[in-house]
């Protein structure tokens, strides 16, 4: 009986994250446009894969302020005090921070790849966030993003590595007109 009880006031406290914080929309729509610019950089400048991921680095330092932006634009609620699970949120997306080491060797040594390390990295934080917000899209945008990352890096010339922060960027808005769709049904349901 009091593990179904715990159960029952853990998804309650899970369900209230996801309906005010929105299922994260402010966050994905923020990450769709800094993956958009970051498209633009590695396509349409003439620069060195090395200068580019270093504008990737300083266009990505963004997000935070834009998803602060757009979530007066969505009214989402980042900081929910009474809620014990509303810190796990920043601390997952913290955890994509442990890989860096791992993107600072591609940009050292392979900097053509650094964008498919990145793309990599994005998508593969999204995936804890399926079972965080309740929403399989997160899983399904996460392994997308990242074996689509791989496959285009395998398969096309480098020159034409642009292609990954597309497809990240367009998968990104699929993913949040997907969780957008899904918040609002559920607020349309909204239980106090």
């Amino acid at each position: 009986m009091e593990k179904s009880k715990n159960k029952l006031i853990f998804d309650k406290l899970k369900l209230e994250i996801k309906q005010k914080a929105k299922n994260g929309i402010d966050f994905i729509f923020a990450a769709s446009i800094i993956w958009l610019l970051i498209s633009l950089i590695w396509k349409f400048t003439t620069n060195t894969s090395y200068d580019k991921a270093i504008f990737t680095f300083i266009i990505g330092s963004l997000l935070l302020p834009l998803a602060l932006l757009l979530s007066k634009l969505f009214k989402t609620t980042w900081k929910i005090k009474e809620n014990p699970l509303q810190p796990l949120g920043l601390w997952l997306n913290f955890a994509q921070l442990i890989y860096f080491p791992f993107l600072i060797f591609i940009l050292l040594k392979f900097p053509d790849y650094f964008i498919m390390a990145y793309a990599i990295i994005t998508g593969a934080h999204l995936f804890p966030y399926a079972w965080y917000y309740n929403e399989t899209p997160y899983a399904i945008i996460a392994i997308l993003i990242s074996v689509g990352a791989l496959f285009i890096a395998l398969f096309i010339d480098v020159s034409n590595i642009y292609y990954i922060p597309f497809l990240t960027c367009l998968l990104l808005v699929i993913l949040g007109v997907w969780l957008t769709i899904s918040s609002k049904k559920l607020n349309a349901n909204k239980i106090e």
